[in-house]
């Protein structure tokens, strides 16, 4: 039944396309929006009188008109066997090295499915350029279809809406492709047998040990390979490569360049990464950087960013350091000097639910790096899940369409195709700048690891794979076979390979065993964690910072319930009177006037979740934007506010990378509220918490967390702040929740100023953003600095009989019913920074009061959340004494859903701390 999606198409008399109409409707619908998207044949079609039905002469010849009719109609019936295949055509593509030749004939593909017959292959038909000629035989248009799309690659590109991109692609995959010459050929048979040879190297030589191994997908390292040496060409200055851990340590042996002396030493389990504390990770998680080497002496830098076990975690982490890079960069002049490579396996590419949200950077201002390159390992399999259990759709690669990537399916077991693609996805990149999909299909020689039987639930899978040779030997079956080269050759550079590997293992097994090292002193890395630095700044700077707030552009319309918040923070400095927003503006225009760089990524970040942050002013009228801290002069850094997109999971993930690579900047990503931010708690694991005692991997990045319990409900009050706690130690990250503003001030500027870089995660304040009470004074920005104690200064120390410990908020509610009660034998002391736990400053403060006086630790939270469990002990050992907890009563969620009862429970709490 014909298509009735579109009412205005004219009814197309003799043209029925019966299965295949949505192609003319296809086409019908991007001719009314862009006529020159559509051949010339669809073109002329839409456009002129529609031919009336056949009739015959009473000899049954057509009239010389009718023949001409009947001419365009067959015309246009060959255009659409030929946009028929573009779409299809990969649907039979051969590209599934485990099945012999082409995939099941596709009816949308058979020539009656056009109302073309047999006796039409000989007759000549307009083609409009088609493989680059204007006209051709139906026999040969065929062969051209066959030839581009249904061989050993399969494209799927028609999916884009650009005509642009799409005949970019055409013009490339339609035209014949030029034999490679033997030189070509020598390099892709000496990459195929180093791949194969150090895998069959490691089996031989470490049986039973996992190492992830590339075997059946060799054509990896040719692709890899090709890509480089296409980026070299083009002046790319360095590549990324995020992958997880299948062919990982083939990649570092044979791209980065790592020696195979180290990775076998490796393998030796003698090793140590420099880490902290030199526990480092397994081998097939390692990052390394290094020189790709072009046979031809060519060089460019190349690196593999960590991963953990997470497979897909990696793909945010990579592109933020390549957007970090790609920044210090920009001075250059260049447009995104630096390529993303994301190295995928089949079953995580179509599994996980980050990989969608990495592609969803791939456009967006504050995430693009030009356009990634993705590889998919595809080995047809996950670990024992088949792709029938493991994703819904055809392809592993479906997610990419979303996206309107280019995908080209490649038969792995065809290297010379998977050349061709390697530089066809490339140049796609370099002149589009959008991501583009290279579909490795492959298999896996062994199971999951090598340890693994993978036969038991795939038995006829692994008795193809069995009897299956290597693609290195069927490569060089094949130049031999062609006269390419000789058998003499082949064997001289395997053996050359191996010989290599031979003498490495040699000089491993000779080296002394290191000694473990000893770990750190916990005390001493603490101390270490908590150096000081100078974060006060002159009033000078301070005014300048508070005078571009209000210094818009002439003309510009700064929004009626914004201007006078901006005007407010004017009077800041002389009231006495600063605010949270206020802090935060002028810690980060004093670190851009001191040359620091900053990042500030997060949902709705620009504005603040609050409506109290304003980086970035909208004109009331023209919608003009205008960033204030844009204006401090030439010589102050840049500052670089960000709105993300609806993720935490990649959004944390991205800025962490970015942070590894701009040490010298200070990187912010903020949660919503910070309930949200477990769902990056795996960022927050594998990476914040973890990377410098795994890999050695340092990060300054910094976590605002907005936090408190304030009658929102159970995931609008709390950031997890004993989650955080439970991984702190051996001084990895700072965790902190400041009162003042001016303790905020501080810490971000010492956390940017500060040499050794760790982690900052701060618990910030909703409600007390605007709270009267809860300001800060000039002074305390140009003679302070971050204080991880503030000491009671109120208290008559002869009359205190008890002593109240807290963070955040709770403090302004327990010192307002102080204030009420007119009670004076209590003191109020707030701790500002978790971890380091600050001992000596609250040991100092503790022991200014009588040592009979009670202490409590007091917090808003349940009783088993919070940092009651972290400070308890703590605090015990300080006071010599029981120290009490004041809180809210165990509870699975961190708050109750009633406003109402919120309120009942935080005066309960309030007035039994004082109890």
């Amino acid at each position: 039944m014909a298509s009735q999606s579109h009412a205005g198409k004219p009814a197309l008399h003799g043209l029925e396309f019966g299965i295949n109409e949505w192609l003319v409707d296809e086409q019908y619908e991007r001719y009314l929006h862009d006529p020159g998207s559509v051949d010339r044949t669809w073109r002329e079609l839409f456009a002129s009188p529609i031919p009336a039905p056949r009739r015959e002469t009473h000899n049954g010849a057509m009239t010389a008109q009718e023949s001409t009719d009947e001419a365009a109609v067959k015309a246009v019936r060959v255009a659409a066997l030929i946009e028929a295949y573009r779409v299809r055509g990969h649907l039979v593509a051969d590209t599934d090295p485990l099945t012999a030749g082409r995939g099941a004939a596709h009816p949308e593909l058979e020539l009656t499915a056009f109302g073309l017959r047999d006796d039409d292959l000989q007759r000549e038909f307009v083609v409009d350029g088609f493989s680059g000629q204007a006209t051709m035989t139906l026999r040969d248009v065929l062969n051209a279809l066959q030839e581009s799309y249904c061989r050993t690659v399969g494209t799927e590109y028609m999916h884009i809406q650009s005509s642009q991109e799409r005949r970019w692609i055409q013009q490339r995959i339609e035209s014949p492709q030029p034999p490679p010459d033997v030189a070509e050929q020598l390099q892709v048979l000496y990459r195929l047998g180093a791949a194969e040879a150090f895998e069959t190297f490691l089996q031989t030589k470490y049986v039973g040990q996992k190492r992830y191994s590339l075997e059946g997908g060799e054509s990896a390292i040719v692709l890899l390979d090709a890509l480089l040496l296409r980026s070299i060409g083009h002046g790319v200055r360095e590549a990324v490569i995020g992958m997880a851990h299948r062919g990982r340590l083939n990649v570092l042996a044979n791209i980065i360049g790592k020696s195979y002396a180290e990775i076998f030493h490796e393998f030796e389990d003698a090793g140590d990464i420099r880490s902290v504390q030199g526990s480092g990770d397994v081998k097939y998680h390692l990052g390394a950087e290094g020189t790709y080497r072009a046979l031809d002496g060519r060089m460019i830098a190349v690196c593999v960013v960590a991963n953990p076990s997470h497979l897909e975690l990696v793909g945010p982490v990579a592109q933020g350091v390549v957007r970090a890079k790609q920044d210090r960069a920009a001075d250059g002049g260049e447009a995104f000097p630096v390529l993303p490579v994301a190295v995928h396996g089949d079953a995580a590419f179509a599994g996980q639910g980050v990989v969608f949200e990495t592609l969803n950077m791939s456009q967006l201002p504050g995430y693009r790096t030009g356009g990634t390159v993705h590889i998919v390992i595809n080995n047809q399999l996950g670990f024992t899940t088949s792709p029938a259990n493991g994703r819904s759709s055809a392809y592993a690669t479906d997610v990419a369409r979303t996206v309107q990537a280019p995908i080209f399916h490649v038969n792995a077991d065809d290297p010379e195709a998977v050349v061709r693609v390697a530089r066809l996805a490339f140049d796609y990149r370099q002149a589009f700048h959008k991501d583009v999909v290279v579909d490795l299909i492959c298999y896996r020689r062994h199971g999951h690891s090598e340890v693994d039987d993978p036969s038991i639930t795939q038995p006829a899978m692994y008795d193809r794979i069995d009897a299956r040779a290597s693609v290195r030997k069927l490569y060089a079956e094949a130049l031999v076979r062609r006269g390419d080269i000789t058998e003499r050759q082949v064997e001289g550079a395997l053996r050359d390979y191996k010989g290599h590997l031979d003498r490495a293992f040699t000089q491993t097994r000779a080296r002394p065993v290191r000694p473990s090292p000893k770990p750190v002193n916990h005390v001493n890395a603490q101390h270490a964690a908590a150096s000081e630095v100078a974060t006060a700044i002159t009033e000078a700077a301070a005014r300048q910072v508070i005078a571009s707030q209000t210094a818009v552009p002439g003309g510009f319309t700064v929004h009626a319930r914004v201007l006078p918040q901006l005007q407010r923070r004017t009077t800041m400095l002389d009231a006495g009177t600063i605010d949270w927003a206020t802090a935060e503006t002028l810690a980060i225009g004093s670190l851009l006037l001191d040359g620091v760089a900053v990042r500030l990524a997060g949902q709705d970040s620009r504005r603040g979740t609050f409506g109290q942050r304003h980086a970035v002013l909208t004109d009331r009228r023209t919608g003009a934007e205008h960033m204030p801290l844009s204006s401090l002069g030439p010589r102050a850094a840049d500052f670089a506010p960000y709105d993300s997109m609806l993720s935490e999971l990649g959004a944390l993930a991205f800025e962490y990378g970015y942070s590894l690579a701009r040490p010298d900047a200070l990187v912010l990503w903020e949660a919503q509220f910070g309930d949200f931010a477990n769902g990056a708690q795996a960022v927050i694991d594998e990476y914040i918490a973890s990377s410098e005692q795994k890999w050695g991997q340092r990060s300054g990045v910094t976590l605002l967390l907005p936090h408190g319990l304030e009658g929102q409900g159970p995931d609008h009050s709390s950031g997890r702040i004993e989650r955080f706690l439970q991984l702190c130690a051996q001084g990895n990250m700072t965790v902190a929740m400041p009162s003042l503003p001016g303790n905020y001030f501080h810490l971000l500027r010492q956390q940017a100023l500060d040499e050794r870089r760790r982690p900052l995660v701060v618990f910030t304040p909703k409600s007390m953003l605007r709270s009267k009470v809860a300001t800060s004074g000039l002074t305390e920005l140009t003679m302070g600095a971050f204080r991880a104690v503030i000491p009671d200064e109120t208290a008559d120390i002869a009359r205190i009989r008890r002593v109240l410990v807290c963070s955040g908020k709770v403090f302004y509610d327990l010192d307002a019913h102080r204030r009420s009660t007119g009670l004076t034998d209590t003191a109020i002391v707030r701790l500002e920074r978790f971890y380091p736990f600050p001992t000596e400053e609250l040991g100092a403060e503790l022991a200014r009061f009588p040592a009979g006086s009670e202490v409590r630790w007091v917090q808003e939270e349940p009783e088993n959340q919070g940092a009651w469990s972290f400070v308890g002990p703590h605090m015990h050992r300080l006071a010599g004494r029981p120290v009490a907890c004041v809180s809210r009563p165990q509870a699975p969620a961190p708050a109750v859903g009633s406003a109402r009862r919120h309120a009942g429970e935080q005066q309960d709490l309030v007035t039994s701390a004082f109890q």
